[in-house]
């Protein structure tokens, strides 16, 4: 499995968004401000993160972006699939053909299964719960 810059610029974006619920509207020159990605870039991401229904956006000077649902309903597993599509490629049934390749398919399919399982157990709540304890957590310096 890679994951583009697509795919972490967009789950960035939902990542900031999910720590701005509630809030209102977000502008994406705010968002892109925070986590250092090209507004332009952002806003093809957030386009696309609209269109598959996990955030809604309001055009216009008092417009901006938020999530379309609470950030514990959207889990690291469906924005990855909306940002890059399949994780791992389908087995190639054309080349399967032979014991080995039949045993190795097995395999990329428990690998995407493993993968799906633990990115749709984390959810956007998941993730800024894990940073208010990250932050939460003294440094000690010798």
């Amino acid at each position: 499995m890679r994951l583009s810059t697509k795919g972490e610029y967009g789950v960035r974006a939902l990542f900031d968004l999910a720590q701005h619920y509630g809030q209102g509207l977000i502008q994406s020159r705010e968002i892109a401000e925070r986590q250092g990605i090209s507004e332009n870039y952002l806003n093809q991401l957030l386009i696309g993160l609209r269109k598959a229904g996990l955030i809604t956006s309001v055009r216009g000077p008092q417009g901006g972006h938020q999530l379309a649902r609470p950030p514990q309903a959207i889990t690291l597993l469906e924005a990855l699939l909306v940002l890059e599509g399949p994780l791992l490629p389908p087995p190639d049934g054309a080349n399967n053909n032979t014991v080995d390749a039949t045993l190795l398919g097995e395999v990329w399919t428990e690998l995407r299964a493993v993968i799906e399982t633990h990115l749709s157990d984390i959810t956007l709540a998941d993730l800024c719960n894990r940073k208010r304890q990250f932050l939460d957590t003294p440094m000690y310096y010798i």
